[in-house]
């Protein structure tokens, strides 16, 4: 298994353990309060991560900046979106807005760049013959 496949797979393994815990917490609980954050860091972090780290296990992608940056931009999108939109909306520390908020945000813009740089990665694979 090639590094890029590995590492992205580990931290899908991490979201889906997390976004199974809040699962759990909300069943038991009878609150929904983390709903949308479960949801993201299941699509987000479980889903688009593997499906990412299944890319680049069929592909083999030869190791380029490219793929460093989707790589990095992914983990580091899922981890800022999912935790940015934890610290806006549920609000467990107090914290300014505008700090919740550039987290939030900076999480959101990094996961956009790494799905435009997934997007260039398919325009170059290169057909098997």
């Amino acid at each position: 298994m090639n590094k890029n496949s590995k590492i992205l797979l580990q931290f899908a393994g991490i979201f889906g353990l997390i976004g199974a815990i809040l699962g759990a917490h909300m069943a038991g609980s009878g609150s929904y309060a983390f709903r949308a954050v479960h949801a993201h860091i299941l699509v987000v972090g479980w889903l688009t991560l593997f499906g990412w780290a299944v890319y680049y296990k069929i592909f083999q992608q030869k190791d380029s900046l490219l793929t460093k940056l989707h790589v990095w931009t992914a983990i580091i999108g899922s981890v800022g979106l999912t935790i940015g939109m934890w610290l806006y909306m549920v609000k467990p520390f107090e914290l300014p807005t505008g700090v919740t908020l550039s987290v939030y945000i900076g999480g959101g813009v990094a996961l956009l760049a790494s799905f435009f740089f997934f997007f260039l990665l398919t325009l170059f694979v290169k057909e098997e013959k």
